[in-house]
């Protein structure tokens, strides 16, 4: 499958169901304080007054939740009618459609970025350009937080709630994430793993890592 044919799968997909899933999944923050914990420490990491990036941002739900914990943060997604949601139950926030392999910043613009759950359509040997994408964005220093469902079986979901689409969601494990993303030139903060919640069907990473200040590009 090449870079455009993912992009395009992703997209269609989340176009499909954006309204089904805003609808069954309000507010899954509410229900995760270890969750809400990694958000918290990666906000005190990153600190007041630089730009944060919540790419992938979906309906919105982990931008606004960011910014309630201070942060200046704004949202980034593929799709249209997920970022239609995101704005209409956030008309404070800024949300931009746009590609996180490919993003439209400036080098070390970011004090922060955020990829929760939503490099799980990227595949594995698109990971390394991903992750030096996000490197480059990021100013020397600033935070990386990255989540998503742990595992070596990947799962494929074809026509959720009954709209015509499929997408392979892919597990991975942290250990080689985190191989990954110190080739790309970040240094680790912490690692979590915690069991799944009565909904989640296998446990959920949460990495926090840092671009190294000794990094030259």
């Amino acid at each position: 499958m090449t870079t455009a044919d993912f992009v395009t799968a992703t997209r269609t997909f989340y176009d499909a169901i954006a309204e089904d899933y805003a609808e069954l999944f309000p507010d899954e923050i509410a229900g995760k304080p270890l969750d809400r914990a990694v958000f918290a420490g990666f906000a005190e990491l990153v600190g007041e007054g630089g730009a944060v990036a919540d790419l992938g941002c979906g309906p919105g739900r982990v931008t606004a939740h960011l910014a309630s914990l201070g942060l200046s943060v704004f949202g980034l997604d593929l799709s249209e009618s997920m970022l239609a949601i995101a704005r209409r139950e956030n008309p404070g926030l800024r949300f931009e459609r746009g590609s996180m392999l490919e993003l439209d910043l400036a080098d070390g613009s970011l004090a922060g970025a955020v990829s929760w759950y939503s490099s799980i359509h990227t595949p594995v040997d698109e990971l390394p350009r991903l992750f030096a994408e996000f490197h480059r964005v990021l100013a020397p220093g600033g935070h990386l937080l990255i989540a998503f469902q742990v595992g070596d079986e990947h799962r494929h979901h074809d026509r959720p709630w009954g709209h015509p689409v499929a997408l392979t969601f892919l597990r991975r494990r942290p250990e080689w994430i985190a191989e990954l993303l110190a080739a790309a030139g970040f240094a680790p903060v912490v690692h979590t793993v915690r069991e799944p919640h009565p909904n989640e069907t296998t446990q959920q990473a949460a990495l926090i890592v840092r671009r190294d200040q000794a990094v030259s590009d």
